[in-house]
């Protein structure tokens, strides 16, 4: 096995320092299981951060699916094939009547992208509206939409005409605040714009959860400045809510259009963008292709993940779970001051730190350090939120109570060491 000297030499080397080390420290991982991680010297590390293998990594039932159809055909989608149109199908009976088109691609980049350019040609505007603090994806396009990278750090703040940014409506850091007054003057001030991309729990932006009512009142403005809401489940979708299959669902609104992603494919390069069948036919004559997306091998392993969720009971697991969880964590909150808030559902869980409960400045170096002791521990954690003092929890869905009673007892002691 190569050393990890080497391997840091060479990726010094051959990758760009913009794709950076997760956890402080480099992790040697060589190995998944469900919902642990092994490093070379045999370390199992408890994942809490990877909602892309959402069943689990390296579920067998999905590697075995994603086998046996590689060993008898992977072509693309100008061919009829059982796989795509069985598996669009399903995935469209989980959504509300009428977003019933879909089309598969390969990242929630391209899904996002795609999104946008249906929502552009179906209303005829060109403007979009985004949350403070949200994050869509990795193209030049997506980045200039996303405010968790141009006002973070090496951004260059909202340098685009056609964005429009909604302030976070966060009932933490900004209670009390008019979010429905705050959305009615960003919209009106916008004009005509193609659509509203959102997502349904602010992930990047510190897992902020919605005010109740929040995606209808946005798909009203947005309706009456002629655009479309769009809702990005990439993160917070396909039942990790635990309460609803789809998080947007939990708003009481049917989105015009649903982007999909990560854990679809568990871990395999799969997304998917759902629509209206007159939305869809606004590309018009333009044609639309994806080479890989929705190829067979793709389709047997996203039917796999679908298999296991209901096999497994996994949204109902993560309702339980989820609450199970938020209950131990705010009983820590309550004898520790460094905790200001603990928030989420289901399995898609934050914990802020501050320096005080009262002025609620941020404690980043807090977060940070119970990160890494934890991961000293053997429990992977990360930070997110503008101000990196929020830790995020977002585990494979075949988290067990063992392992939240672990992360619960572990974090009691980290907390009660150093804690201020």
């Amino acid at each position: 096995m190569t050393d990890l000297s080497e391997l840091l030499d060479a990726r010094n080397h051959h990758i760009s320092n913009s794709l950076s080390i997760g956890h402080g420290k480099p992790l040697h991982i060589v190995k998944g299981e469900m919902q642990y991680l092994y490093s070379s010297d045999g370390t199992r590390f408890l994942d809490l951060v990877n909602n892309v293998c959402h069943v689990g990594h390296c579920h067998p039932k999905v590697v075995a699916a994603g086998q046996k159809q590689m060993e008898i055909l992977s072509t693309n989608t100008r061919y009829i094939y059982d796989g795509l149109t069985d598996y669009v199908s399903r995935l469209a009976s989980t959504l509300p009547d009428g977003l019933d088109v879909g089309f598969m691609v390969n990242s929630g980049s391209e899904a996002n992208e795609l999104a946008i350019r249906l929502a552009r040609a179906h209303t005829g505007n060109h403007d979009m509206l985004v949350a403070d603090g949200g994050y869509h994806g990795n193209t030049s396009m997506l980045v200039q939409l996303s405010p968790y990278k141009f006002l973070g750090p090496g951004g260059k703040g909202v340098s685009e005409p056609w964005v429009h940014v909604v302030p976070v409506p966060d009932e933490y850091r900004r209670a009390g605040v008019d979010y429905e007054q705050e959305m009615q003057e960003v919209i009106s001030d916008a004009g005509n714009v193609a659509g509203f991309l959102i997502e349904p729990m602010l992930s990047c932006a510190g897992q902020i959860p919605l005010p109740d009512g929040y995606l209808k009142l946005a798909k009203t403005y947005t309706k009456e400045a002629g655009g479309l809401l769009i809702v990005d489940e990439v993160q917070v979708g396909f039942g990790r809510f635990g309460t609803h299959m789809w998080a947007f669902e939990s708003q009481d609104v049917v989105p015009d259009i649903v982007v999909l992603g990560k854990s679809i494919g568990n871990g395999h390069p799969m997304a998917a963008v759902f629509t209206t069948k007159e939305i869809a036919s606004s590309l018009g004559e333009m044609e639309w292709f994806s080479s890989t997306g929705g190829n067979p091998v793709s389709c047997a392993i996203g039917n796999a993940v679908m298999d296991v969720i209901e096999d497994e009971d996994l949204q109902e697991q993560a309702k339980e779970h989820g609450e199970y969880f938020l209950s131990g964590l705010c009983k820590l909150k309550e004898s520790c001051p460094v905790i200001g808030d603990v928030r989420g559902r289901g399995l898609f869980i934050g914990i802020e730190f501050v320096h005080d409960r009262i002025t609620l400045e941020p404690n980043a170096e807090e977060a940070e350090r119970v990160v890494r002791e934890m991961r000293d521990l053997g429990i992977l954690l990360s930070t997110d939120g503008p101000h990196h003092n929020v830790i995020k929890i977002k585990p494979p869905m075949v988290l067990t109570r063992h392992d939240i009673d672990m992360t619960l007892e572990c974090l009691n002691g980290v907390l009660s060491r150093n804690g201020d």
